[in-house]
């Protein structure tokens, strides 16, 4: 190599490594520059003065670049290089009405766009002196997967205990460990009669008859309350107690409620869904997967087609803002009004905690909110946005059914036809009657002839009836894969200020081993439904198990049923739920089974009885020494008056709305028309968001908007009035007293203790109940003979003498009772039975 090469290469070298720090340093000097001309005069003209040193609101302060970089309540201010997702420029273009600065009136396009060309610049800054434009602020996933409910289930070893015979089941020794750890004993068993009521009312939500009652009475086998459990849960009526409880997980409503309160004219479909899925004992697994991607499901028969697209009902029943102009504003709603539907159900989750930030307590990073909203985005829920807007729905016409419209359709397009050409030849004549050089009058039919009138007339009332009669093909609220899509990040959740995409996933926190491939064909539904049912998955099957414990004993091993999350309760035997989630699993995601585990337990079988000792060790009964007291739901109540006063109609599914689907269900007077007046089941009761029936709303029915697996209850004066003088009591009670039999006194008391309480009264209460007819009856008797002496109150008013006898107390027996007052008296009895504690309590 010659030495100029040499001396060539040399060179190059050092320039080399000495212009990317001019460069650089270069364009430090520009991005100074007019961060000083452009950016600096701007803010502060415009922001200092509120988010300067001496006021910062929403903890924003601009006038350093530390502060700048830290951002506010709000969020990062300012991302460098990423202007779209920067709240700031957000704020200065005015096109969230939420966040909109300077707050007087928005600056001129020009300055804005300099804000804009500053941050693509990376925002230079003088302070910044090679510094991270801010500090970086994760969640720490390993860290949060040492969460108890985010760790994977221990194959857990059942505990020994020293009583043998107490423990009918593993549940027992768990329970029996923990028991005699805090020094406490289990109550005894609850007696036959009380055990019956609990099962019966826990399984099917009614009262046991009194046939039932006396047949487990009399069967003394060791397996007779075995036998019981099966019957229970071979019932038809098991699928609807049942099923309500999963409607209120998934917020069921048979109207939309807030702003456009129309009908969900087909959502009975999936209720109907739900209970025969219940019934059926279809696997946890299964309904899992149907309602979040039934559409995705092969399916080996029409009818499994059809009822796996009704299942995916399940993601489009929630309430929607309909008439929101901003259609992009709507659809990310919806998403999120589902993503956090699907958290607490099957994961118990506040998932949509991190739909603007970081989830502030779960180690939930907003990108993997936005990892399943592409899932949700890539969803039809929606056949149209525009307002008022459309949910989609899909068809589940059978062949047959399809047939039946073509056919008709041809007869109603042949009948039109038959019109057309009539008329046409109609039209004809006339012209003809009217001369060569006639032109048709506007009013050619008023010209016709009266016998082609009369035709015509008859074929246009044919058109009509089979217009009237036209096939409407079924349709069922749900779901399919719409165009697929990642969605971008909406900082500070909003759908204007838009940053990277994000792939579509599940929440990294949850993910070990396998992380779920989602098709770039397809939404990610299937992929999610799949993960979720994964048998190592942490979360499903404890958060079911879980569920189906609070449902038995009123509270679950974890007490917020709805968050597993550091926010949530703690289990009060983390042991017993990790093995009940694999029994669960193991046994093919039963639901039956886990109630046959449950319900033939020692632990389920224990009385209510009040121990003092005990109660000052653990007063809020966590760890199960005594059953729990329970008053019973509110569709419990109504099924149960109307079931012992012989009244309930026990027809099964449909809908009992009186408008059509997409109609509103308030007119202009804001007047609900909807009606109760039936005899059929709680469950299939409309259920109508923002105006619920009064008896729901009295005995704490859940909100029909949000997942709610565990109500509350609540002890009011409203509730007393309503079962004293409510339409259904006094309608029950009346009844309830005709089923007594025509017998002596004591004997009807008998029978209605055994209708009502499914027991026999004491001696005690048996002659206080004869006495209350007997009291009644004659301060009944003395009223009627009062109206009868006065029938329209004309009687002339005392005075003197007169006025003070008739102030004076009439004894009883002045007025001997008649059949009617007896009979009112023992309606009343019914009535006092029916509003007494122990009938809407489960002992």
């Amino acid at each position: 190599m010659s030495t100029s090469c040499r001396i060539l290469m040399a060179m190059a070298v050092v320039i080399a490594c000495h212009l990317p720090r001019q460069v650089s340093a270069a364009a430090d000097d520009a991005g100074h520059k007019f961060f000083e001309t452009k950016i600096r005069p701007l803010l502060v003209e415009h922001c200092y003065s509120c988010h300067g040193p001496e006021e910062q609101e929403s903890d924003l302060r601009l006038d350093s670049y530390a502060a700048m970089m830290a951002g506010g309540a709000a969020g990062i201010a300012i991302v460098p290089n990423e202007p779209d997702e920067s709240l700031l420029l957000t704020a200065l273009k005015y096109v969230d009405d939420d966040l909109q600065m300077p707050p007087d009136r928005k600056l001129p396009d020009a300055q804005i766009a300099d804000v804009r060309k500053w941050i693509e610049m990376g925002a230079p800054h003088p302070d910044a002196d090679g510094k991270s434009p801010r500090p970086t602020k994760t969640v720490d996933i390993v860290a949060g997967r040492q969460f108890w409910s985010f760790q994977p289930r221990h194959r857990v070893t059942v505990p020994a205990v020293d009583d043998a015979a107490w423990t009918k089941t593993p549940i027992d020794q768990f329970i029996l460990a923990k028991l005699r750890e805090n020094s406490l004993e289990p109550a005894p068993v609850a007696d036959r009669r009380t055990l019956i009521r609990r099962a019966t009312f826990d399984l099917l939500g009614l009262p046991p008859t009194t046939a039932e009652i006396e047949a487990y009475l009399a069967d003394d086998a060791p397996e007779a309350f075995s036998r019981v459990i099966d019957r229970l849960l071979g019932s038809a009526r098991y699928g609807e107690r049942w099923g309500r409880h999963w409607l209120d997980v998934v917020r069921y409503a048979d109207s939309n409620g807030l702003d456009e309160n129309i009908a969900h004219g087909n959502a009975w479909r999936y209720r109907d869904y739900v209970i025969a899925a219940l019934n059926a004992d279809k696997p946890y697994n299964s309904f899992v997967a149907e309602q979040l991607a039934g559409d995705q499901l092969p399916a080996a028969t029409e009818s499994i087609r059809h009822e796996r697209l009704i299942a995916t009902g399940f993601l489009s029943l929630g309430p929607k803002v309909l008439a929101e102009v901003d259609e992009r504003k709507m659809e990310m709603d919806i998403v999120d009004e589902q993503i956090d539907t699907v958290g607490r159900a099957f994961l118990a989750l506040t998932l949509g905690c991190a739909r603007c930030h970081d989830h502030k307590f779960d180690p939930i990073p907003t990108k993997d909110y936005y990892a399943l909203a592409g899932i949700f985005k890539s969803t039809k829920t929606m056949e149209s946005f525009t307002k008022i807007a459309r949910w989609n729905e899909n068809s589940i016409a059978t062949e047959a059914e399809i047939a039946a419209k073509n056919a008709h359709d041809q007869k109603i397009a042949a009948q039109k036809a038959t019109i057309a050409d009539y008329v046409k030849r109609a039209n004809a004549a006339l012209l003809e009657r009217l001369g060569a050089d006639a032109k048709l009058p506007a009013d050619a039919e008023s010209q016709y002839e009266e016998s082609t009138k009369n035709e015509l007339k008859s074929l246009r009332g044919r058109l009509a009836e089979l217009e009237a009669a036209a096939v409407v093909l079924p349709t069922a609220m749900g779901v399919l894969d719409a165009e697929i899509a990642d969605a971008p990040i909406h900082v500070r959740g909003s759908h204007l200020t838009l940053g990277k995409p994000a792939p579509r996933g599940v929440p990294t926190v949850l993910v070990s081993s396998r992380t779920p491939a989602i098709s770039d064909q397809q939404s990610g539904r299937l992929a999610l439904a799949e993960w979720l049912t994964d048998v190592d998955h942490p979360l499903t099957s404890r958060v079911m198990v879980n569920r189906i414990w609070r449902w038995h004993f009123g509270h679950g091993l974890v007490r917020s049923t709805e968050n597993f999350g550091k926010l949530g309760s703690r289990p009060s035997h983390p042991e017993l739920l990790d093995w009940l989630a694999q029994r669960f699993i193991d046994s093919g995601w039963s639901i039956k089974q886990m109630h046959r585990m449950i319900l033939l337990s020692s632990t389920y079988q224990m009385s209510s009885r009040h121990n003092a000792a005990a109660a000052t060790i653990d007063p809020e009964n966590q760890l199960l020494w005594r059953a729990n007291v329970r008053r019973l739901e509110a569709e419990a109540i109504r099924d149960s008056l109307l079931a012992v006063a012989g009244l309930a109609d026990f027809s099964m599914g449909g809908s009992m709305l009186h408008v059509a689907n997409r109609k509103f269900l308030f007119d202009h007077t804001s007047k609900d028309e909807t009606s109760y007046d039936t005899r059929r089941r709680s469950v299939y009761l409309p259920v109508i968001r923002n105006h619920l029936y009064d008896g729901f709303q009295l005995f704490d029915y859940s909100d029909a908007s949000v997942p709610n697996g565990n109500r509350t209850t609540s002890t009011v004066a409203p509730q007393a009035l309503f079962m004293m003088n409510g339409d259904l009591a006094a309608e029950a009670a009346a009844a309830l007293a005709r089923r007594l039999p025509n017998a002596d006194d004591a004997t009807r008391v008998d029978a209605l203790f055994a209708l009502s309480l499914g027991r026999q009264p004491t001696a005690v209460e048996q002659s206080q109940a004869i006495a209350f007819v007997d009291r009644f009856a004659a301060a009944s008797g003395s009223t009627l003979h009062a109206q009868d002496t006065c029938p329209d109150a004309t009687c002339p008013e005392p005075s003197g003498e007169d006025n003070a006898a008739a102030v004076a107390p009439t004894t009883l027996d002045s007025h001997p009772e008649t059949p009617v007052a007896r009979d009112q008296a023992w309606q009343a009895l019914c009535q006092v039975m029916l509003m007494s504690n122990e009938y809407i309590h489960i002992r």
